[in-house]
């Protein structure tokens, strides 16, 4: 099973001058220890206006600096609100590509939608036509970063005529596809697609069990693939926080934990946001009993529970527990996903008020006591996992339909210049010499008109 690390950018109040940059930098040297480490991924989410929650609203630029101080971790975008009024299409394959170049093609491409009327309302995007715009626009960015040109596309969100989006992505076809899930219906959907399924919920190993069962099911009755390749992955998100003594554990770990939750449910489900006043931080600490996640209560629950869970109750009150404990208890939570078929574990510690420097030992203890079997573990695994699924993954492949890479709309498609667009337009055969005058004194050599035409660009 590989692992990975996961980040919202979480900033509770107050905030000073200087909270988002050292939030960054911190951010940066968590990433750096983990890579050293031989943590498989980091996953950057992309969010807007979500104050407190997420200041992730650029994470291609998060992500590049990321590449920049690492060697082997892969940089997973988690995700990309591909919806075209978000972002368009091709130049998410731009960034994608690019960032794939600069990281020596490590990128993993997560797409999503979002679900907040934050980020909806804020982009004017109908909630019902949402999904929708997610399959588009990310079938538009995956034919950007693979045909040689792109060869067009109207349809009712994106129209854009053929042209060659460069630069290309390093990965062949195209780096890896992922689609955030939080209910099992997306995870259907991600299987129906032959992409990741980033499984954003707080679910138990004995819970996910169903979720793999599922998907890989799913996959080989119907998978027909969105893009050119079959990424056949489950990913499950857990809170973590790591010390050799539990009450320091938990301590240190579930407010932050609780916090995450909480700051979820008001931006998607509770809450009623004023901008730039609203201190979520504030209502989190004086109703989290009322809504839930209670550290107090997690604690109280813990006393008595056998197993880690990701979710435990006490008393009617519920919170976030998960990772969150001592390495012992921890290999154990983790091996119960190993036996349940999950790929991929992530972990969710950049939460609320949890400080730089205990992320930083946790990771430390992880990376030392409970990392090194699974790696054993894990290579023989993907080897067992490839030739299990190659007959799978052709048969998914075989359904792909030839439609999804369209041709260009004439063999002779081009596209002028608009001074040359203007002399076809009136039919001016003085005004086409001219340009081919001038196309023949550039390719001589600098001239007085081609400067001019530069500077006045």
């Amino acid at each position: 099973m590989k692992f990975g690390i996961f980040y919202e950018h979480q900033l509770p109040r107050p905030w000073d001058d200087d909270s988002e940059y050292r939030l960054l930098q911190d951010a940066l040297e968590q990433i750096e220890l983990a890579d050293r480490l031989g943590i498989d991924y980091v996953w950057e989410v992309e969010h807007h206006f979500l104050e407190e929650y997420s200041h992730s609203s650029a994470p291609e630029v998060f992500l590049a600096a990321a590449s920049q101080r690492t060697k082997r971790i892969r940089l997973g975008h988690g995700i990309v609100q591909t919806p075209p009024p978000f972002n368009h299409p091709a130049r998410v394959a731009e960034r994608v590509a690019t960032l794939d170049l600069v990281s020596g093609g490590r990128v993993d491409f997560g797409t999503g939608e979002s679900s907040s009327e934050a980020e909806l309302g804020g982009f004017m995007i109908d909630p019902e036509r949402k999904r929708a715009m997610w399959e588009e626009g990310l079938r538009v960015a995956v034919r950007c970063m693979t045909e040689e040109p792109f060869t067009g596309f109207s349809g009712e969100y994106v129209t854009m005529p053929p042209r060659n989006v460069v630069p290309k992505p390093r990965q062949k076809p195209h780096p890896p596809l992922w689609v955030a899930c939080s209910r099992r219906d997306t995870i259907h959907l991600a299987a129906q697609k032959g992409i990741g399924a980033l499984a954003f919920a707080f679910v138990d190993p004995e819970e996910a069990r169903y979720w793999v069962d599922d998907y890989y099911q799913t996959l080989e009755r119907e998978g027909v693939p969105v893009g050119d390749a079959v990424n056949a992955n489950l990913a499950c998100v857990t809170t973590f926080m790591c010390h050799e003594d539990e009450d320091t554990a938990l301590r240190r770990g579930l407010e932050g934990a609780n916090f995450f939750g909480y700051s979820l449910a008001h931006y998607y489900v509770f809450g009623r946001h004023h901008p730039a006043r609203t201190s979520v931080w504030d209502e989190f600490q004086q109703r989290r009993a009322e809504h839930g996640y209670d550290p107090t209560a997690v604690q109280a629950a813990s006393e008595n529970q056998d197993r880690l869970g990701a979710k435990v109750v006490e008393q009617g009150v519920g919170g976030l527990r998960g990772a969150v404990g001592t390495p012992d208890q921890i290999r154990e939570y983790l091996r119960r996903y190993e036996e349940c078929g999950v790929d991929q574990v992530i972990f969710c510690y950049q939460a609320g008020k949890n400080r730089h420097e205990h992320i930083m030992e946790a990771l430390e203890l992880f990376g030392r006591e409970v990392l090194p079997e699974f790696r054993e573990r894990e290579e023989r695994r993907e080897r067992e996992k490839a030739r299990r699924l190659e007959p799978v993954v052709e048969k998914v492949m075989a359904r792909k339909p030839p439609e999804d890479h369209p041709p260009l709309p004439s063999d002779d498609y081009a596209f002028p210049a608009i001074p040359r667009a203007m002399a076809d337009r009136f039919g001016n055969d003085d005004f086409h010499r001219m340009l081919d005058t001038f196309a023949e004194q550039t390719a001589l050599g600098p001239s007085e008109a081609l400067s001019g035409l530069i500077n006045n660009r």
